[in-house]
């Protein structure tokens, strides 16, 4: 028996056969959706084969409300609409460089020749992009596609260890058991583990709709970020190369931002066109899809009326006395025959029918759209050709605009009319073949059964009067299921309407507008916050920026893939709960109710064991409740249980609908401050690098500025010097030094003087410019004043964006001044330690210093300082005084005995040295700890309340959890106690007023009492 029940769990396990059984009713309703046109499209984009392999896959959930074909075309609709989106982006930013570069020469400020080599490049560029590109699809295609494998082939080896470790336990409990009860496990088993290998199968093919989502919007990324990295390149080269001015190259920087800024607008307001003409389309599709089963169901309803009408007229006569039980057996038996023998070959008509319009439907479809999609790009290509030829980039994008909206709009009503045309043939089809069945059930029941019973002798006159009853019955059972019917498509229409209204256009629209704003005033804020940046980190820095703000969309595919990952994950974290607590109770049955009948101890486990595999398969087949609430401790964590087998509680969350869209908001807003963090940890590296490269200047200054008063004052004490001689050796040097000064201040006032003939003519151009205010036609002579106001009012924003732009760019040119300022002082300091380093060097000669004596002095002044620093200074110590020993130097060598006095000297020197360093760092670490402790005993708010970044708060998105916007934190939690950990905190703030600000609640007004109240607290603390 037990080789047997084996024999037949094995052969059950991982069928990978899809359920065909489980489409009978649904792939009916759906089929003619995944045609091969469908699957082509998907093979021709920029799908795997894995995708387009499980397109075919035509397996449905026990639980799920629409077909799981359904699905894999909506995800491949999605998939494909943003291949288009993306190349519709790529083409939109090549015109526009392309415009850019046109209008810059017509303007004057790039020669044709120029321009003409610069389009050049530009095309070569982007060709070699796109090979990079698709190269780089097919290694990300390749690694999935052997990591999907890997992953599929680990889990299935643990489930198929998991089934025969349960079918080993299951066949030890089952030993001394008969083989009905064998049997019927057995069965309960196989139909478990068939769920569990489909439940797998649906896990994995998810997670790899997910990472191919994830490659997908990667690729897409890293695309829109190179072709940034390419224009900004080729700026520079030009720059570089003189073949563009730093003026026109700032204006058609400028102008480039200003014009990417319109294009990541348009492509928001593409990809919220395309968004909602989706969801229209799906909703549509699903509305569809519910009334063909509708109409389905009040088919099967009539002809299950009709051969129940047909025993009941039956039974009937058999109560009235008029048919015995042989003669109502062999009528039932032909009747459900004759019934049988209607239904098969009205589901083999609507088999081979509805097989006939499919394939009329799809070569219908492939068609239409086929004329529809050749239509439409010939109308892009003309419309782009006449854009390009233009110079206006502005009415570019805006005819770009107007043309896709209309072509989504059309090929959208295309769309629907061909799913609305294919479900009235579909629904007549039925309906036409389900009434000639019903007319052939009638005439079974008034004509064949009717001669039956009269053959019979029944009597007419009681037949009659049954037979107009159940006319009437099924009259008014077609009108109750054709109400039945109608209201559902009116709750249909009403759920489209409300996934319409949930997805509105304009809300979408808006709602990432404002979060570019948002974002805007970050990144504008963040570059403010910089003190110093050359030209070619500000061009760095704007390309960074610019790569930021092109990512700041969502994809199409992958929020509703990650929203179908996260529902799963949260209804495999209950289901595996439960299933943990049925694990638990019967493997402790002793723990269960002791109000049982007692039984059996084997008989007892078989029950449990077949009870736990019955709750087992109701926990896969039903769906996992909506409105769960948290259970236990509510943190989302399960307790793994003891080894005695003693239950343990489970704590498991099961988010409703609402908490996997909060979910899905917290990911995006940690998306979006991850870019904000990279971008801050990038300017302040740059801010910190430039501080090093000042201090080390400045410490090895300091450094030899320290021996040189300790090399004169050892020469002074020892009389090897005297002091006018010294004197003498400092008063020439005074003369390098003060060169050095004049020269630093002629370039300070060369700069100056440049800046404020660059402030005069930006002056000058908004003077000659003007408001705007005067011009001709547009003053009421009888109401000047009020015209001008209004006027005023009218224009007010456009004059606020000047002003903005003109504070930007006076910013701007402020960090590039400094950054100047920084350079000539960096200059300046380089060359007085030149200076130093030839009094040094020229000190040392004088007290026969050596040079490994002299590098343990700039060890011991430099203890931070890195040996090629060190040798940096040492090197050219060898040769800067040979002109001062021709001088000072009489030309008598020094004896020995001198020699050995001087090497007295070097050790003290040395030791002097260490002793002075020390007590200046005893010192300052004394000072230190004072200041530390002083400023530890003051009370301060939290980080969070300190640093105030905006007066707005995070914009409103959409995917929100229920309760008020969250705010942005700008530390995290670990820095709030940053002040007892002993590290720096680096805050960089502009000086002026902040313009934004965090969600900060307003703080209470403060009164006598509180106030009274806190500096007792304060005392007592």
């Amino acid at each position: 028996m037990w080789v047997a029940f084996r024999e037949r769990h094995q052969q059950s396990t991982f069928t990978l056969a899809p359920p065909l059984a489980r489409l009978a009713s649904a792939w009916g309703a759906v089929g003619w959706l995944c045609t091969p046109a469908a699957l082509r499209r998907a093979r021709c984009s920029q799908l795997s084969p894995l995708t387009v392999a499980r397109l075919r896959v035509e397996a449905v959930g026990r639980h799920q409300c629409l077909p799981q074909p359904v699905f894999r075309l909506e995800i491949a609709t999605l998939n494909q609409a943003d291949a288009d989106l993306e190349a519709c982006r790529t083409q939109i930013s090549k015109d526009v460089i392309a415009l850019l570069l046109r209008s810059l020469a017509s303007s004057g400020h790039l020669s044709p020749q120029v321009e003409r080599r610069m389009a050049v490049v530009f095309r070569k560029q982007f060709l070699l992009l796109e090979k990079e590109v698709q190269e780089e699809y097919d290694r990300k295609m390749l690694a999935l596609t052997a990591e999907c494998d890997l992953e599929t082939k680990k889990k299935t080896e643990n489930q198929c260890q998991r089934e025969m470790l349960a079918m080993e336990e299951a066949e030890e409990l089952l030993k001394r058991v008969s083989e009905r009860p064998a049997a019927e496990c057995s069965s309960l088993l196989r139909t478990l583990h068939g769920l569990e290998q489909e439940h797998l199968r649906r896990v994995l093919a998810l997670h790899q709709e997910e990472d191919l989502a994830r490659a997908h919007r990667q690729l897409a990324v890293f695309q829109r970020k190179e072709l940034h990295s390419i224009f900004f390149a080729q700026i520079k080269s030009a720059i570089l190369q003189e073949d563009l001015k730093p003026e026109a190259a700032e204006m058609l920087l400028r102008d480039y931002s200003k014009l990417q800024e319109n294009v990541e607008e348009l492509m928001d307001f593409f990809q919220a066109t395309k968004r909602y003409h989706l969801s229209k389309r799906f909703g549509h599709r699903e509305y569809l899809v519910q009334n063909l089963q509708c109409t389905e169901t009040r088919v099967q309803g009539l002809l299950s009326m009709a051969a129940a009408q047909l025993t009941q007229l039956i039974q009937k006569h058999e109560r009235a006395g008029y048919l015995d039980e042989d003669q109502v057996e062999v009528l039932l038996e032909r009747a459900q025959t004759e019934v049988f023998s209607i239904k098969q070959k009205l589901e083999n008509d609507l088999r081979q029918e509805k097989k006939k319009l499919h394939q009329k439907l799809v070569t219908t479809r492939r068609r239409e759209l086929l004329q529809k999609h050749k239509e439409q790009r010939r109308q892009q290509l003309s419309t782009g050709d006449a854009l390009r030829a233009a110079e206006d980039a502005g009415q570019y994008l805006g005819q770009w605009r107007s043309v896709v909206a209309e072509h989504s709009a059309a090929l959208e009503e295309l769309q629907e009319g061909l799913d609305q045309a294919a479900l009235d043939d579909l629904r007549a089809l039925t309906l036409a073949l389900s009434a000639r069945a019903a007319e052939a059930l009638r005439r079974l029941q008034s004509s064949a059964l009717t001669q039956e019973l009269l053959k019979r002798s029944v009597p007419w006159l009681f037949l009659q009067p049954l037979l107009e009853e159940q006319g009437r019955e099924a009259a008014a059972r077609a009108a109750q299921l054709e109400a039945e019917e109608r209201e559902r498509g009116q709750e249909g229409v009403q759920s489209v309407r409300q996934r319409l209204k949930d997805g509105a256009l304009e809300a979408s629209v808006e709602e990432q507008a404002e979060l570019r704003r948002w974002e805007h005033l970050i990144f504008l804020r963040l570059c403010c916050s910089a003190f110093s940046l050359s030209e070619e980190e500000l061009l760095r820095m704007r390309q960074e920026v610019q790569g930021c703000f092109s990512q700041m969309d969502r994809s199409l595919a992958l929020p509703k893939i990650r929203a179908r990952v996260l529902s799963q994950q949260f209804q495999t974290s209950w289901r595996e709960a439960e299933l943990l607590k049925l694990d638990q109770a019967l493997a402790a049955p002793e723990l269960q109710s002791k109000t049982r009948k007692p039984r059996p101890k084997n008989k007892s486990r078989v029950d449990l064991l077949k009870k736990c595999l019955q709750d087992k398969i109701r926990l896969f087949e039903e769906p996992a409740p909506e409105d769960l609430v948290e259970k236990g401790d509510g943190r989302g964590q399960r307790q793994a249980p003891s080894v005695k087998g003693r239950q343990v509680a489970v704590t498991v969350r099961v988010p409703s609908d609402t908490q996997v869209r909060g979910e899905l908001l917290r990911e995006r807003v940690q998306q979006l401050e991850a870019q904000e963090e990279c971008f801050a940890e990038s300017l302040v590296a740059l801010q910190f690098q430039k501080a090093a490269r000042a201090t080390e200047t400045l410490s090895a200054l300091t450094a030899l500025l320290s021996i040189q008063g300790l090399l004169l004052e050892e020469l002074s004490e020892s009389e090897t010097l005297s002091k006018p001689a010294c004197d003498q050796i400092l008063e020439s040097h005074r003369p390098e030094l003060q060169e050095l000064e004049r020269k630093l201040e002629d370039q300070l006032a060369q700069q100056e003087a440049a800046q404020q003939q660059r402030a005069l003519a930006s002056w000058q151009h908004w003077v000659a410019g003007g408001p705007g205010l005067s011009e001709p036609g547009e003053e009421d002579p009888e109401r000047p004043v009020s015209a001008v106001l209004q006027q005023a009012l009218s224009r007010g924003r456009t004059l606020l964006e000047i002003q903005q732009q003109s504070l930007r760019e006076e910013q701007q040119s402020s960090v590039v001044l400094e950054d100047l300022l920084e350079n000539l002082e960096m200059d300046t300091f380089v060359t007085l330690c030149s200076q130093e380093l030839r009094l040094a060097s020229y000190l040392s000669k004088m007290a026969m210093v050596p040079g490994a004596v002299l590098r343990r002095l700039l060890s011991v002044v430099l203890p931070t300082g890195s040996q090629p620093q060190l040798l940096a200074l040492l090197d050219p110590a060898g040769d800067k005084h040979s002109d001062h020993a021709a001088d000072e130097g009489s030309g008598e060598p020094a004896d020995l005995g001198r020699r050995r006095k001087h090497q007295e000297w070097w050790q003290a020197l040395e030791r002097k040295l260490r002793g002075e360093l020390t007590g200046k760092g005893l010192a300052k670490m004394h000072w230190a700890q004072q200041r530390k402790a002083s400023i530890l005993k003051k009370t301060y708010l939290p980080i969070r309340e300190r640093i105030v970044f905006s007066r707005e708060s995070w914009p409103h998105l959409s995917l929100e959890p229920i309760g008020e916007p969250a705010p942005v934190p700008v530390v995290g939690t670990e820095a709030l106690d940053v002040l007892n950990t002993g590290e720096k905190l680096f805050i960089f703030r502009n000086p002026k007023d902040p313009e934004i600000s965090l969600h900060i609640p307003p703080r209470k007004k403060k009164n006598f009492l509180n106030a009274k109240k806190a500096s007792r607290a304060l005392g007592a603390d």
